[in-house]
């Protein structure tokens, strides 16, 4: 059943991996240039700047977005023996690394490896005229990777090797305005492996524990994990798939995307209504769920601030804790695999995950695997 611990108290001496907030994801993409003005046209996303043959890059090239505090790389292969094209060939589109805002990236680097930490990038300084950034990484489930970004001397539009990106399209934005967490899937009896290489190694804690009771239907069920760092800066909820009677939406994330790997981000706004209304606008489909699931949702969650016909027609979803309540709502696959999706998230003092709309999106969720015939 559901667990919900307490952050520890940590003080800065104790904190051995400070970690400042997100810093960007990287996507590995087929067409850069195409998904760039997807996440504009679609999402909201303003252009920021850009990596390719014109900089001097003969590898790959790469464009990135911004809107508010989420930054978005986007990377694309510029030849066939760029090992990228592996990530492409086996995952499809997906998220590569999440990277983190750090103080130090070289000690960063020194806490995680020698508490167990799988070594992707030793501490390597990237510098041009405005300055320097070093960053570091290792690795974690699947092909997902954690980055250790410092960049305090450094005061660019970017990142070195990357000059400001001003094309005439820009698209306004959604309201959209930081991340709230990313979601791993990963497979079956692995869970809790990765809980504790996140406790072990970056010293998170074990935020939340769903068992397989709190996420389940007649067909299918998970079992998840939420792994925060201490001022909660940073959050990864891990699901695994449970024994049900039909595949589980992880096994169909498995399959498709052949391994372990991002599930979905989660996206903040502070007025989830506007923010819904707009991107429908823009022929962004969602998820789904039955009118009789407003029918008891005051009985369930108690008043609430926004119109709840608002809220029934834009199939916006609503729960409560202790804290105060939240409103979420998930996008369909952005790919043709149905893999990577967004979740658009408004907080309203709630702390927790959304418990009580489990049910209702994992049904959902099912319908959408019945008509691709992978229930």
């Amino acid at each position: 059943m559901e667990t919900l611990e307490k952050a520890p108290q940590k003080t800065m001496a104790d904190d051995f991996l400070p970690l400042l907030g997100t810093d960007y994801l990287e996507l590995y993409v087929g067409n850069a240039k195409q998904a760039a003005y997807y996440y504009q046209a679609a999402w909201g996303f303003q252009p920021l700047a850009y990596s390719g043959l014109e900089t001097g890059n003969r590898e790959q090239v790469s464009y990135v977005v911004r809107q508010g505090k989420i930054t978005i790389m986007l990377t694309t292969p510029l030849n066939s023996k760029n090992p990228i094209n592996d990530h492409l060939r086996k995952h499809g589109d997906g998220v590569k690394a999440y990277a983190i805002t750090v103080d130090d990236a070289t000690l960063s680097y020194k806490e995680t490896t020698d508490r167990g930490g799988i070594s992707y990038l030793e501490p390597t300084t990237y510098q041009d005229e405005n300055g320097k950034v070093v960053v570091s990484g290792i690795r974690t489930y699947g092909d997902v990777v954690n980055l250790f970004v410092e960049r305090s001397e450094y005061d660019g539009v970017f990142l070195p090797g990357f000059k400001a990106w001003n094309p005439v399209f820009r698209a306004p934005e959604s309201g959209i305005k930081h991340v709230d967490h990313a979601v791993g899937n990963v497979e079956l009896g692995k869970m809790n492996e990765w809980v504790s290489y996140y406790e072990r190694v970056m010293g998170f804690y074990n935020l939340i524990t769903f068992d397989d009771k709190d996420i389940s239907t007649e067909y299918s069920a998970l079992m998840s994990k939420v792994v925060s760092n201490g001022n909660g800066y940073i959050k990864f909820p891990i699901n695994e798939p449970a024994e049900g009677k039909k595949k589980s939406q992880i096994e169909e994330y498995l399959d498709f995307y052949e391994g372990p790997g991002v599930q979905h981000l989660a996206l903040a706004t502070e007025d989830i209504i506007a923010t819904v209304k707009n991107l429908k606008a823009r022929g962004i489909e969602f998820l789904t769920v039955p009118s009789s699931y407003y029918q008891e949702l005051y009985d369930r969650v108690g008043l609430i601030d926004e119109d709840i016909k608002a809220i029934e027609e834009l199939n916006i979803l609503v729960d409560r804790d202790e804290e105060g309540y939240l409103l979420q709502i998930f996008s369909k696959p952005l790919e043709d695999r149905p893999t990577l999706f967004i979740e658009v998230i408004q907080r309203k003092g709630a702390t927790s995950f959304g418990k009580g709309n489990f049910k209702a999106l994992f049904e959902s969720i099912e319908r959408e695997q019945e008509l691709r015939g992978n229930l």
